[in-house]
């Protein structure tokens, strides 16, 4: 006999709780109602303002390229010149890329912002840093010598030869020799510097006191001042024969050639001339500065 079936599960009589609207959790929002609207790039805020000519586009252009600009002037710091003012000469990199800029050429800004805002650095150090004028080439290849003496002296653990200098930058030993020298005008020492002596010492010699000796000139100008009335003096050919030898610097030979006579006349008449003529002068009372050095 068959068995009998299991009758069906009653119906629950508990009815499911219906969901309220007030207490359904509410649904995630979608992806693009969490996006924000995207800035605009520096190549958009660009052409907005060439076409509109509102100045408030330019300035944000500027404004978010200038911790880029701020970072490539940290890359020539530390240095002689202070941070500040690395910075602002590359906020006129800046100004001036976002001008120059053109946003139809298909390059991103970024691209052409960099080289121009380092080179506004390049040249600031160019042309202010420097206390006497080099020639351009002549900076960039002490530029190039200093980089390469760091890099071997890291290398090696000594100064560099000339040699290894040259191997390193290209330039052969006459190059580096003028770079070197040349370096000395980036930062000229002061003539009010001690020399042979240690520091504090006051009785140490300055440099400025080295420099320099007794003018020659002056002795020149005091031995013309005192013969002109004695060549005044002279018959008009003396003087003439004169003018030709020490004025235009004339061999005797060309001298006798436009007096026409021989070379020795002219030796003979020159050689009297001199002799009348330093008498005269070694006759005459002196005053001054004059009395102090003579005899002669």
């Amino acid at each position: 006999m068959a068995a009998a079936s299991a009758p069906p599960a009653a119906p629950s009589s508990v009815p499911p709780p219906a969901s309220s609207p007030s207490t359904a959790p509410a649904a995630p929002p979608s992806p693009s109602a969490r996006r924000r609207p995207a800035e605009p790039t520096a190549e958009q805020l660009i052409r907005r303002w060439r076409r509109t000519g509102e100045a408030h586009w330019r300035g944000r252009a500027i404004e978010a390229y200038m911790p880029l600009a701020r970072r490539l002037a940290r890359r020539f710091h530390p240095g002689p010149e202070p941070l500040d003012d690395l910075v602002q000469v590359a906020y006129m990199g800046l100004v001036k890329a976002v001008d120059r800029y053109d946003p139809d050429s298909g390059h991103r800004f970024g691209a052409y912002a960099i080289p121009t805002i380092t080179g506004e650095l390049r040249r600031h150090f160019r042309d202010t840093t420097w206390a006497i004028h080099v020639p351009r080439g002549m900076q960039e290849q002490v530029l190039l010598l200093r980089k390469a003496t760091q890099a071997l002296t890291e290398r090696s653990g000594r100064a560099p030869t000339v040699s290894e200098l040259c191997a390193e930058t290209g330039l052969d030993a006459e190059q580096v020799a003028e770079a070197l020298q040349a370096q000395t005008a980036r930062e000229p020492s002061s003539i009010e510097r001690p020399i042979g002596g240690g520091e504090g010492d006051d009785d140490a010699m300055l440099l400025g006191e080295t420099l320099g000796g007794e003018d020659a000139g002056y002795d020149l100008v005091e031995h013309r001042a005192s013969i002109e009335p004695l060549l005044a003096a002279l018959p008009a050919r003396e003087r003439e024969l004169l003018r030709l030898r020490f004025e235009e610097e004339l061999t005797q030979t060309e001298i006798a050639e436009r007096f026409g006579c021989s070379q020795m006349h002219i030796s003979r008449v020159l050689r009297r001339v001199l002799d009348r003529l330093g008498a005269a002068e070694r006759a005459m009372p002196r005053t001054g500065a004059g009395a102090a050095r003579a005899p002669r």
